[in-house]
């Protein structure tokens, strides 16, 4: 009874009405995730310096708005210092020989000062009726379009990009470093120019969520990069499963926005259901862990019955 109770308690209009503003953080939160994806399956390079370069972004764009600039203009200068968080931890790595992941670190904890500066204090609110923001809560259906928008035209710019001489080069040195620096590349530049492309849109993403949300705050950026490989990972089964052999590199990154829309749509769903909201991060890492079990399972039961049917077929001969 108690069960039957708790289900018809819940609204499915609630779950309705909160499905659009699901969906445009799922956008927003997919362009973080492309800009994951590039250091993640791309550069081979596990990177944490998204959790403040995403806070970076949004605190840039609210203090310059606040200050008179035009949210585009603010939008620019936060892919700016998005750039130069990647430099940072690129440098980091390349030049002082600090491992990847603890470069990132050190990025992402020096920004968190960084950003209190920025900020002046822990957050800050900018009016979304004073100003002309890109994106905003009050709007919810542009937001849609004008996320999916800049995600469609990052899209097309990675793609072309990644199939230039200098994109091919960094593609190369996530494969295989050592052959890649045979060749003449210079991985640590390519290491370096990844590092600030993927913050860039990270940050790019957090001056979108800072204008959609209204303010931006200093822990806005936490869990950022357990989000963005949901979203990539999500992405890549859902889209393996769909296309299989025909997933080329430009769906790819399609499904990898997609994939921060499906989590941001099970996130909705969680709240819908009224589970307790301390439970979010557990949520996210499970989602993340079973998204990632799933193709290594998927991988090694097909060579298991493989392996097995060739012993078979041994044993028949």
């Amino acid at each position: 009874m108690d069960i039957l109770a708790y289900f018809s308690s819940l609204n499915p209009m609630t779950l309705l009405i909160a499905l659009p503003g699901n969906v445009a953080q799922g956008v927003i939160w997919g362009i973080m995730a492309l800009g994951v994806f590039i250091t993640f399956r791309l550069l081979d390079f596990a990177d944490l310096t998204v959790d403040g370069s995403f806070a970076t972004g949004g605190a840039v764009t609210v203090v310059l708005i606040l200050a008179g600039v035009p949210a585009p203009v603010a939008l620019i200068a936060a892919v700016v210092s998005g750039i130069l968080a990647g430099l940072v931890t690129g440098l980091l790595h390349t030049r002082l020989g600090i491992p990847g992941i603890l470069a990132g670190i050190l990025t992402q904890i020096s920004l968190w000062s960084v950003n209190l500066m920025i900020l002046d204090g822990a957050n800050k609110a900018v009016n979304v009726n004073k100003f002309a923001l890109v994106v905003s809560l009050r709007n919810v259906a542009s937001s849609i379009v004008t996320a999916l928008a800049f995600g469609a035209v990052l899209i097309m710019l990675l793609y072309w990009y990644f199939g230039t001489e200098q994109g091919s080069a960094i593609r190369s040195t996530g494969c295989n470093p050592h052959m890649s620096k045979a060749q003449g590349i210079n991985i640590d530049a390519m290491k370096v120019i990844a590092l600030c492309i993927s913050n860039a849109l990270v940050a790019l993403s957090g001056g979108l969520m800072a204008q959609y949300q209204g303010f931006a705050d200093i822990k806005m950026g936490q869990g950022a990069i357990v989000i963005g490989l949901a979203a990539v990972i999500i992405g890549e089964v859902l889209g393996d499963a769909l296309l299989a052999k025909h997933m080329n590199f430009a769906i790819r990154l399609i499904f990898v926005v997609i994939g921060g829309v499906i989590y941001y749509l099970v996130i909705g769903l969680v709240m819908w259901l009224r589970m307790p909201t301390d439970l979010l991060k557990l949520l996210t890492a499970v989602i993340v862990a079973i998204f990632l079990a799933v193709p290594y399972l998927r991988n090694k039961a097909k060579n298991s019955f493989a392996l097995a049917g060739k012993r078979g077929a041994q044993k028949n001969a």
